[in-house]
């Protein structure tokens, strides 16, 4: 089952194709990245999903309910630019927010004691929004996204302007979230935490999605046959066709094969002629390499 179901959504601004004919689906309970580079249509895609505005086509359904006027409530929305009213102070402007989003003034009073009593930023309460750093105030736009327990939550760049004490803070209150069963869209450009914290991903360019799916077939598809060898004696003087050295260093040697099975062959003849092999591993694309070759392929179809 799924939380969210985008399926040929088109958005138009004038004569420009902002989202063009865009599908993709998040799985319940999925930490799910929304990637591509700037002007891809990933904003305008969010902006449909919150309801902020309408798809010129297509379909977009929550928790299997095409998208209407009562699905807001449902869903936490962070964007990247601050979204608060800098003369509040941080516990009215909660409460407020949170009632907004439908809890009633007690719910929203324990929603937040709960929330800056687990930030440990109790003393917080009082202070104005513009009396607090980026970081400090990435904390408040964050708990005002969580604070109505949505079902499902858009984070756009949620680690911009946080130390990576609290980088790794956010990351945990995120898996937790996820384990209460809350489904979490994640857009950034920071590459390597998308890797560390998605399980699906797609990936938006010029409008289109030009990849999406789980993270771990996507590395698959893109890898190129390649291994790190690590060992201690001698290596054959000569390699068996198939096998393509990439890199050669003292006890160490990347090889790209034909096939993968090609690598079994090349390891057990290493053994074979008494060469101790200390570690041997795929190497995998990283989602950066991907992002970037998959943009750059889009442009030259383009």
């Amino acid at each position: 089952m799924n939380i969210l179901d985008v399926k040929n959504v088109v958005k138009r601004y004038s004569n420009h194709t902002a989202v063009n004919d865009v599908s993709f689906s998040v799985p319940k309970g999925c930490i799910f990245g929304l990637l591509g580079p700037n002007g891809a249509g990933k904003t305008s895609l969010i902006r449909i999903i919150t309801g902020i505005t309408r798809a010129d086509e297509g379909i977009v359904s929550l928790d299997g309910g095409e998208l209407n006027h009562r699905h807001p409530s449902q869903i936490g929305y962070m964007p990247e630019e601050r979204g608060l009213y800098k003369k509040m102070k941080v516990g009215e402007h909660l409460i407020y927010l949170a009632r907004l989003k439908g809890l009633s003034l007690q719910e929203a009073k324990k929603e937040l004691n709960y929330w800056l009593e687990k930030f440990d930023i109790q003393s917080w309460r009082k202070k104005r929004i513009e009396e607090l750093s980026k970081g400090m105030q990435q904390k408040v736009q964050f708990i005002s996204t969580v604070i109505h327990q949505p079902k499902l939550l858009i984070l756009d760049e949620p680690f911009s302007g946080l130390d990576p004490i609290n980088t790794n803070l956010m990351k945990e209150e995120i898996f937790e979230l996820k384990t209460k069963g809350a489904s979490i869209i994640l857009s950034t450009h920071r590459m390597e935490q998308v890797e560390e914290i998605c399980e699906n991903v797609v990936l938006i360019n010029q409008g289109k999605n030009v990849l999406d799916g789980p993270v771990k077939e996507v590395k698959e598809k893109f890898k190129e046959h390649k291994f790190r060898i690590k060992y201690q004696g001698t290596l054959p003087a000569s390699l068996p066709h198939n096998i393509t050295i990439v890199t050669r260093s003292d006890e160490e040697i990347t090889i790209q094969v034909k096939d993968d099975k090609d690598s079994n062959i090349f390891l057990y003849t290493l053994i074979q002629q008494g060469v101790f092999i200390q570690s041997f591993e795929e190497i995998l694309p990283s989602v950066n390499e991907i992002f970037i070759q998959v943009v750059e392929q889009s442009k030259t179809i383009a």
